[in-house]
């Protein structure tokens, strides 16, 4: 499946594995390398919740994953083993809601906790531009390197134009090291220089810790970063949808949506989605 789909096409490819209910983790383990994509799905009953759902990348389970959760329920929809409305999902971590709506799958997400430099642990803001390839000078105006969290860590680098975000070339090896001291997933690079207006931001992401060296939709991250834009950079509304996807090589152009619950203001929880679509179907040894 590939999800947060812009008409059908683009978006980020996820394994989806059905009645995984007698699979082991090490047979999970197996099949996502086999499978050989950024995360895959494995779906089961649940006692509490509508489906249980562990999520493997090539190289080790994770217990959140944005892109592969719209892809399972987008499934699941089409299907006819769950329909429109509010439904959930069982994970590692705990239940989240989950709503389907208009052929769109959305994933609850928790209200965004914030860890500036000053709270890092053996990372600077000089080497994480380092290891980007930026200077300051590329940064957004009072926007320093943030930690935000909404359920899963990431590191957020605001650039001031798409052209610098088209042209980061990471050191991987340097943004595993900086990401696994702050116990994040990876780092999302965005600028809010856009060209269609629909989009508040155009995001890139790099997570070499879990065997990712871009990802073309990244639903974990894109929630915060709603969230980043809300609190930080003055984006006003509580729908906020963010592109990915553009700059990798080849394009493969995603459109993720942010629903920000808000009280007085603050974001106190959200969800996040988008579209999937059926590409593959696959048999796997393992």
């Amino acid at each position: 499946m590939n999800a947060f789909v812009t008409n059908g096409s683009g978006g980020n490819a996820a394994g989806v594995v059905l009645d995984a209910d007698d699979l082991t983790d090490p047979e999970m383990q197996r099949i996502a390398a086999a499978v050989g994509l950024s995360e895959t799905a494995f779906v089961s009953a649940s006692d509490t919740e509508a489906f249980k759902l562990d999520f493997f990348t090539p190289n080790s389970r994770i217990a959140h994953c944005g892109h592969a959760t719209v892809a399972t329920f987008s499934y699941l929809a089409e299907i006819g083993r769950v329909a429109e409305g509010d439904t959930s999902k069982e994970t590692i971590e705990g239940p989240r809601k989950i709503l389907l709506q208009d052929g769109a799958a959305f994933l609850e997400q928790l209200a965004p906790q914030y860890q500036g430099e000053s709270e890092w642990t053996g990372v600077t803001k000089a080497e994480i531009l380092a290891a980007l390839g930026l200077v300051e000078a590329d940064l957004i105006a009072d926007c320093d390197p943030v930690v935000v969290s909404t359920g899963m860590k990431f590191l957020y680098v605001g650039v001031k134009s798409s052209a610098i975000l088209s042209e980061i070339q990471p050191n991987l090896e340097a943004v595993q090291t900086f990401t696994e001291a702050l116990e994040g997933v990876g780092v999302y690079v965005f600028t809010t220089d856009v060209a269609k207006s629909e989009f508040a931001a155009t995001a890139r992401m790099f997570a070499p810790a879990f065997g990712i060296d871009e990802e073309s939709a990244t639903g974990m991250a894109a929630g915060p970063l709603a969230c980043l834009l809300h609190d930080r950079l003055g984006v006003v509304t509580d729908i906020i949808v963010v592109e990915q996807g553009v700059y990798m090589t080849p394009p493969s152009p995603s459109i993720l949506e942010a629903r920000l619950d808000l009280a007085d203001g603050a974001i106190t929880g959200l969800m996040v989605g988008g579209f999937g679509a059926v590409m593959e179907d696959r048999e796997i040894e393992y």
